[in-house]
């Protein structure tokens, strides 16, 4: 069992290793030593290996959730190991055979779905930073809703830019950290930034990569990308695949943000209008918490994006302001959208979670209710046409 352990283990050395054993997931060597303080568990042992006691401590399956948000939340990546075949199976192959294992997902802060662990209210992003031609691209995709975009920036803006996504997974080429112009704004990052192989920002392949995620010939009919953006949403794609083990969540078609399309607001002068959160880094006491009267995670979630994000073509401006203003003017189609949406689940992370193959029989019920939500707030809306 130690020798397959330490084959698994060897294949993702910068992960602890969740290794399924029946009701367990057990952690052994440094991994015991690290997830038992960061866990306040038990720190026990099991036999030996060079003949020194080998560390050993284990989380149940039924609460493993809890224990993965503790240590997502304290910096760690978990890779979950599962058990493949019936102990029935592998004593056909003698009676000290052990069973088949693999990891079948990375959890990583950018790369979570189970509603456990995320909030509600927020985004949880995965970012990645690329360069092509001189020039740099930003994309960020939530896993657990679809959503995907990407924008240009330069390196001055670089830093607002991620200040108003917040990423909790930032992935950048090895070149671009060693730019000396950047270390500062990196330096800012370092819990979030996942140093990544400059071949997995190749462009080319990135374009290939994207074509064969969302079945088409050419790119095209997305949005007319630069290079760095599209070697961007591709590292992001190859990391999903990579995390998720081949596995891609339903993600929207990447859609881009033109150049000054919304204002940029710098980390410093963002944290001291405590828009979303305030200078102690809460949510309660600042400006979205004040004005956030949603009935929806999802709902919450826009709100937040849009306040982080304030638009700069008057069009649009207006469009929005025309959108609110007919809700204003009519209480009872307002009254009765609320009634409607407070009982509209969370459609997106559950549908993200089935096409994983992570999703259960809640997540099914889910999609049928919000269905069911959609069809009588199309009803509603229909009467005011």
């Amino acid at each position: 069992m130690m020798v397959q352990y330490l084959a698994i283990k060897q294949t993702h050395p910068d992960c602890l290793l969740f290794y399924r054993m029946g009701d367990f997931y057990e952690m052994f060597f440094d991994d015991a030593v690290a997830a038992s303080a960061a866990l306040d568990i038990t720190l026990t042992q099991r036999g030996k290996h060079d003949g020194d006691d080998i560390p050993m401590c284990g989380v149940p399956v039924h609460a493993a959730d809890t224990y993965l948000s503790r240590l997502i939340r304290k910096g760690f990546r978990v890779a979950v190991c599962e058990q493949t075949e019936n102990p029935a199976e592998a004593k056909k192959r003698g009676a000290k055979s052990v069973v088949a294992r693999e990891v079948i997902r990375l959890v990583t802060p950018g790369t979570i779905t189970e509603d456990a662990l995320l909030n509600a209210d927020s985004h949880n992003y995965l970012a990645a930073v690329a360069d092509a031609e001189g020039a740099l691209g930003l994309a960020w995709l939530d896993i657990s809703t679809g959503a995907f975009r990407v924008q240009p920036v330069t390196e001055a803006a670089l830093g607002a830019a991620l200040a108003r996504i917040e990423p909790g997974e930032l992935l950048a080429p090895e070149r671009l950290l060693q730019m000396q112009s950047l270390f500062e704004l990196f330096g800012d990052w370092k819990d979030q930034l996942q140093p990544q192989p400059n071949s997995r920002f190749d462009s080319t392949a990135a374009r290939k990569r994207l074509e064969a995620a969302f079945d088409v010939a050419a790119l095209d009919g997305f949005g007319g990308f630069t290079r760095a953006e599209v070697a961007a949403c591709g590292a992001l794609i190859d990391y999903v695949a990579l995390t998720q083990k081949g596995k891609l969540p339903r993600l929207e078609a990447p859609r881009r943000i033109a150049d000054g399309a919304v204002m940029e607001i710098d980390a410093a002068t963002r944290r001291n209008l405590e828009l979303t959160r305030t200078l102690s880094g809460e949510r309660r006491g600042s400006l979205l918490s004040v004005i956030d009267r949603t009935v929806t995670g999802a709902g919450s979630r826009l709100l937040s994006a849009r306040l982080a994000a304030p638009l700069t073509d008057p069009q649009a401006i207006a469009a929005r302001h025309d959108s609110v203003a007919q809700f204003l003017d009519d209480r009872y189609l307002r009254a009765d959208l609320r009634r409607t949406l407070s009982a509209c689940p969370e459609i997106e992370r559950a549908l993200s979670r089935i096409t994983l193959g992570r999703g259960g029989p809640r997540d099914i019920a889910a999609i049928g209710k919000g269905l069911e939500a959609a069809a009588s707030i199309r009803a509603l809306l229909e009467k005011q046409a």
